[in-house]
């Protein structure tokens, strides 16, 4: 089956959560550990049914927010979807109180019983309408920017477009498109101010109603974080501003002297080279031919996946009008199908996002017979490891894309992804403000944003631009909106794909080797046990930053980035 006739069907609340509470009641009433395996292998076959009609209807609707048929099935999701978690939440509750809780550890790991206590924690009847009304503001964010219409030049162009015109080689082109687009952000910035101060209004009271002091305590629950907290997450930021902050800064000047401008300005800062910046020499169906190649030479489990993906039709990839903005993977349970969704957009980030997306999409495909619905995943720290690395293991065959560019576009690759550090960590910071700060007034929280923008991205200069000045760049984050505190996670994965570089570098077979591994593993344990079984260091362990950035600077240094 390809993925246009995978089945949706809407599931009808009533019999699914009578057939729920049935299977729940035989879980119970087990009266020996392999009838309750066995019953709990029916509720996860059940919960997978509702989670697989969930994704299509995702996919479906992003991949056209205009469609009329799932914009409504999306509505559904939104109402239903903490009912859905209210049938999990008497689950896991029912699962942490077995009387054969011993057996179920032995057979399936101690992680399950982590995220059942953890998920039992962050939902309670009460908060259910508070859980709704979140889904519906998430829902009018993405809309209005997939609805995103901006006329440049007498061409109209949505927020994806508008990215080559951003990397121009021609600098007033650049500045005037990126304009354009905070242009639009200015005709909706009350309305993002709105959903976020309702959000976090929100977010902060269900904490409240399940007796968390703030949001930060229950987003890190949501979050399935065990084995690290805010502290150790406020220790990470400190060593990226110690030893990153200024190697970045340096690197901004070394673009600025390459440029030969005066002074970088904020749209100065996508554009990497005076020649311009490397870019896909062919279209996308020449892209994915190239990266079919690239996947069978690169190992034969990714050429058996890639082929997969293709096969069915699982990756939805260029920018079209009305389909919603960024990128992401899933996965549809019932299929033992990944997916892919992207914007292609014809700059080098249609490899950076095809790599990456590849990367969660390998993982899951690796580890979906594992059996639980709580392993398909890890949690989104670990899955980040998955997508950055394999950004890296596949940069021996850039060279497909890039041709004479390659060593271009691997010099700007590995740049951005230091480059980015600050911003990632900027943009946790930020949370941890909004949500110790709940009264925090919207101008309040912008003057928040352009202080700790300030002190992580010292070289970013506005020119005077009003709407960033006054602090509004993160209402272009989608993940602030949609996801509260999942952003540290690419900083700290992003410090595990540096090591994976690394070793790549030195033993490819067994830097892969550790990768597969760490693959399979699933979501089987939590983050920095992953970490160890990839034979990683912990990117909270003192040093481990300064060590790994050392040997990203040295590679950075031995390249004449003034021949590009």
């Amino acid at each position: 089956m390809k993925f246009k006739d995978f089945v949706y069907q809407r599931p009808e609340m009533e019999e699914f959560t009578a057939r729920f509470n049935d299977l729940l009641t035989k879980f119970e009433e087990s009266d020996s550990f392999v009838a309750q395996d066995e019953a709990l292998k029916d509720i996860n076959t059940i919960r997978e049914e509702f989670i697989s009609m969930n994704n299509i209807c995702q996919i479906r609707h992003t991949v056209d927010t205009k469609d009329a048929f799932y914009g409504a099935e999306n509505e559904f999701f939104d109402a239903n979807g903490p009912k859905y978690q209210a049938l999990g939440n008497r689950f896991y509750t029912a699962l942490t109180a077995s009387k054969f809780r011993t057996e179920l550890e032995a057979k399936h790991g101690k992680q399950l019983f982590v995220i059942a206590e953890l998920s039992k924690t962050t939902f309670e009847p009460i908060i259910l309408s508070d859980l709704q009304e979140e889904n519906k503001l998430v829902s009018e964010y993405v809309k209005i920017k997939a609805g995103a219409t901006i006329t440049f030049r007498d061409k109209e162009y949505n927020l994806s477009a508008l990215v080559p015109l951003e990397t121009s080689q021609d600098r007033t082109t650049r500045k005037e498109a990126s304009e354009a687009k905070w242009a639009f952000f200015e005709k909706h910035k009350l309305d993002f101010d709105r959903i976020y101060d309702e959000q976090v209004n929100l977010r902060h009271g269900m904490a409240e109603k399940l007796g968390y002091k703030n949001y930060i305590e229950l987003g890190y629950a949501r979050m399935l974080r065990s084995d690290y907290d805010a502290e150790m997450v406020a220790g990470f930021r400190q060593q990226i501003l110690d030893y990153v902050v200024p190697l970045v800064s340096d690197l901004f000047e070394r673009q600025r002297k390459r440029l030969s401008l005066d002074t970088l300005h904020h749209y100065d800062e996508s554009f990497r080279f005076d020649s311009g910046n490397p870019k896909p020499k062919g279209n996308p169906d020449w892209i994915i031919k190239n990266a079919q190649k690239m996947y069978s030479e690169l190992s034969p489990e990714t050429n058996d996946f890639f082929n997969y993906m293709i096969e069915k039709d699982l990756m939805d990839l260029v920018n079209r009008e009305g389909k919603a903005t960024g990128g992401y993977c899933t996965f549809i349970n019932k299929y033992e199908a990944p997916y892919i969704f992207s914007n292609f957009n014809g700059t080098s980030g249609d490899i950076d996002v095809l790599t990456h997306e590849a990367g969660h999409a390998f993982q899951v495909y690796s580890s979906k017979d594992i059996g639980l619905k709580e392993y398909n995943w890890p949690t989104y720290e670990a899955c980040e490891i998955h997508s950055m690395s394999m950004e890296f293991f596949t940069w021996p065959w850039m060279n497909l894309f890039f041709e004479e560019d390659t060593e271009k576009y691997m010099f700007a690759h590995l740049a951005g992804a230091l480059k980015f550090l600050p911003y990632g960590v900027a943009v946790d910071e930020f949370q941890h403000y909004v949500y110790e700060n709940v009264d925090a007034t919207p101008t309040e929280r912008n003057d928040a944003w352009r202080a700790i923008e300030k002190k992580y991205m010292p070289h970013r200069n506005y020119g005077g631009h009003p709407l960033l000045e006054e602090g509004r760049f993160w209402q272009r984050q989608n993940h602030i909106f949609s996801m509260p505190f999942y952003y540290i996670d690419y900083t700290l994965a992003q410090i595990c794909a540096f090591q994976f570089w690394k070793r790549d570098r030195e033993n490819h077979e067994k830097a892969w080797g550790q990768y597969l591994t760490l693959c399979k593993a699933g979501g089987s344990l939590p983050f920095l046990e992953l970490v160890k079984l990839a034979g990683l260091q912990s990117p909270f362990e003192k040093g481990c930053i300064e060590s790994v950035i050392g040997e990203v600077r040295a590679w950075l240094d031995s390249v004449d980035d003034t021949v590009f």
